[in-house]
């Protein structure tokens, strides 16, 4: 095997993966955790003191 049918192999994988992941964080069965986890930075904590707030 010739080293650029091996680099070849390794980008279309590579590809692969990539349009994988997209398919993924696009899809309608991720998009309420992505929404759960884009509001977490909003949401009071539970003992009530702010972040960055001393005791």
């Amino acid at each position: 095997m010739d080293i650029n049918t091996l680099r070849s192999i390794v980008t279309v994988l590579a590809f692969a993966a990539f349009i994988g992941i997209v398919l993924w964080a696009y899809s309608d069965r991720s998009k309420a955790g992505f929404d759960q986890a884009a509001r977490l930075p909003f949401e009071e904590d539970e003992d009530g003191i702010g972040h960055g707030e001393r005791k």
